[in-house]
């Protein structure tokens, strides 16, 4: 089995449970699953997680995502985007709408806004998915949600679109946007196309196809192209317990400050740690870090071996690394 996190490109006309679904019969096992939806008119980055990496789906689904989009303006449809059957339509056309008031409309949607969920989404309201009570032809109302745009880059605007680079959280729906930016200006909106081009470290230039990925399993070289899952964490501090404490994560316990220690170089600067069996240079975190490591910051764990045991969080008033997730073998 296939243990890790491979970078897949979604194609159009794939639901992200079809991707899961083909990746079962390519890959020969069944433990797997995606990090997070993708309409199936979009395409692009959809990383997918294998075996014991199933456990990080939730984990990267709250990651910033970058998405190219297309808004149209001038018309709106029941599903936000122009697969939708059109509610209205307004003509744009003799210099009633500007590009300077465009851009400034939508540039206005950069920080915190409260997004109205769609009505063609997999959010449940009283326990029935809203896309489900949307064919039924029943519209619910939606609490809004607070979402954040971290940014947007107008690539260009060539009336009735706008081509764009929006950058933002978990849980923002690009059509939305692009119909809340039709609104603001009057004329309506909806969106006409959409790549997603990055979550977290994936990016669209190394994502693989389905074919792609079912030619590479027949090379044998598949799993160079497979993040492993204590590479996902690269950017987390690394940190080992001693033999005698080596129980403790093998068994999923919370660990004691004085029972973890860093990995250090020479100079005592806390290391990135890439080999795992290099520890020489080591301090506890009671020693060096209990005063001033925040509370809530995640370690990489190994045991005394060097092998990798999960993630922890630092809880500061308790002085001790709580589990977050398990890696082990027998965990």
């Amino acid at each position: 089995m296939i243990d890790g996190v491979i970078n897949v490109y979604k194609e159009k006309g794939y639901t992200s449970h079809d991707v899961v679904a083909k990746l079962r019969g390519i890959l020969r096992q069944k433990k797997i699953g995606h990090t997070g939806t993708l309409d199936p008119d979009a395409s692009g980055v959809l990383p997918v997680c294998l075996g014991k990496a199933t456990r990080l789906c939730d984990m990267l689904t709250h990651k910033q995502k970058t998405y190219q989009a297309v808004a149209l303006l001038g018309r709106e449809t029941d599903t936000q985007d122009v697969w939708g059957k059109t509610v209205r339509e307004q003509s744009i056309e003799g210099g009633r709408i500007h590009e300077d008031t465009v851009r400034q409309a939508v540039m206005g949607f950069v920080g915190a806004y409260d997004q109205i969920p769609p009505m063609y989404s997999a959010l449940k309201v009283n326990g029935k998915k809203l896309y489900e009570l949307a064919r039924a032809g029943k519209v619910v109302e939606r609490q809004p949600r607070q979402v954040f745009i971290y940014n947007i880059e107008i690539q260009s605007i060539e009336l009735p679109r706008i081509y764009m680079t929006v950058c933002c959280s978990k849980g923002t729906y690009i059509r939305t946007l692009c119909h809340d930016i039709g609104a603001r200006l009057g004329c309506g909106g909806c969106m006409e196309g959409l790549v997603r081009t990055q979550v977290e470290r994936f990016r669209l230039e190394d994502s693989l196809s389905l074919a792609e990925i079912e030619a590479l399993r027949d090379q044998g070289t598949l799993e160079e192209h497979i993040i492993s899952i204590e590479a996902m964490f690269s950017h987390y501090l690394p940190a080992m317990t001693e033999q005698k404490w080596d129980h403790l994560p093998r068994n999923g316990n919370p660990l004691k400050a004085e029972q973890v220690r860093l990995w250090q170089d020479a100079e005592g600067r806390e290391g990135e740690k890439e080999e795992t069996e290099n520890f020489a240079h080591r301090g506890s975190i009671k020693e060096f870090y209990s005063e001033s490591v925040e509370d809530g910051t995640c370690f990489r764990i190994y045991d005394s071996r060097g092998k990798f045991m999960g993630i922890y969080l630092w809880e500061r008033e308790k002085a001790r690394l709580k589990p977050l997730k398990m890696f082990f073998d027998n965990c």
